[in-house]
């Protein structure tokens, strides 16, 4: 099939991706060793190996491309178009484009004195949302490929227990943080914070410790953005679940961090929990206070939400 082709349903990310010619994918001379570092779980490896895209193929057209996109917005607050599904090139095809990126990343992090923890521990993130694609499909493959575009491009970094990233103030966001007396609003500099899977129980005091790195961390290596505010989207703010979970929980402490605002329609807190459990809603299993809760609630007809929050820098 032609590349082309393979975007027929997304022309406005052809029409973006096109114009960029080509690029240099260049991979790990000891590529094995590579996706361990990476924490691609081991069940993977062989397979991701397998899949490694060929020159002057369709899969080598758009990988190029797709690195290409990645490495021209470095460090931009100005998004390009999010990577799409393309079950078309197999479940390992963007862990490709993500790999011939990292090195100009890399180069990027040392140019703003980054680190090295700090870097290996933010492109460990790649691993582990191959382990959660495994966790909610039981099979190989990259969780939300988009979502690793932050990494690769410079604007999230992992400090500690939670992961931040450079963004703007959308405009409920934006609007309700002005009302609150601060001086920035739509638009503004912020930092999204984030809760990564697979990385230990969510306490006070690892949070605590993530904040207070952020809190240095920025403006050291960004000393040309002010920022007053950073703000989370997450299922873990739906302030329902504190009607099942107790009151000294660790998620019932980071939800009172935050001020929170309007609801998200969709926030797959059962996907987030369950992973693949969360196929059949009729049948989750109840092993945790968390599990019990969330599926008690839906039995009785209830829905879950994501929510918005903020707190000040």
């Amino acid at each position: 099939m032609d590349a082309k082709a393979l975007l027929r349903d997304h022309p406005d990310w052809l029409a973006h991706l096109e114009p960029l010619g080509g690029f240099d994918l260049a991979f790990p001379d000891d590529l094995p060793s590579e996706l361990l570092r990476l924490t691609v779980p081991h069940e993977d490896v062989n397979a991701v190996l397998a899949a490694r895209p060929q020159p002057g193929t369709p899969e080598w057209w758009l990988a190029e491309r797709c690195a290409h996109s990645l490495v021209s917005t470095m460090g931009s607050l100005d998004d390009p178009p999010p990577f799409r599904p393309l079950p078309e090139l197999g479940p390992y095809f963007y862990v490709y484009v993500f790999l011939a990126t990292l090195p100009h990343t890399r180069r990027y992090h040392r140019e703003l004195g980054v680190p090295e923890e700090v870097s290996w521990a933010t492109f460990a993130d790649l691993g582990r949302n191959m382990a959660v694609h495994r966790k909610r499909h039981g099979t190989g493959g990259l969780n939300a490929p988009q979502w690793f575009m932050l990494h690769a491009r410079g604007l999230l970094f992992e400090l500690g227990r939670l992961q931040f990233n450079r963004c703007r103030l959308g405009t409920r966001t934006g609007t309700a943080v002005r009302a609150a007396g601060l001086p920035v609003g739509p638009g503004g500099p912020a930092l999204g914070v984030h809760i990564p899977d697979f990385h230990g129980p969510l306490t006070p005091e690892a949070c605590d410790a993530s904040f207070a790195r952020a809190r240095t961390f920025f403006p050291r290596h960004f000393p040309q953005e002010r920022r007053h505010v950073m703000v989370c989207a997450s299922w873990l703010l739906d302030d329902q679940l504190a009607r099942y979970l107790p009151a000294g929980s660790n998620i019932v402490a980071f939800q009172r961090r935050f001020h929170l605002l309007h609801r998200l329609d969709d926030a797959d807190t059962l996907g987030f929990v369950f992973g693949a459990d969360a196929a059949n809603p009729a049948a989750l299993p109840r092993r945790t206070s968390l599990e019990r809760g969330i599926a008690d609630h839906l039995a009785a007809g209830g829905t879950w939400h994501g929510r918005v929050g903020w707190l000040r820098f």
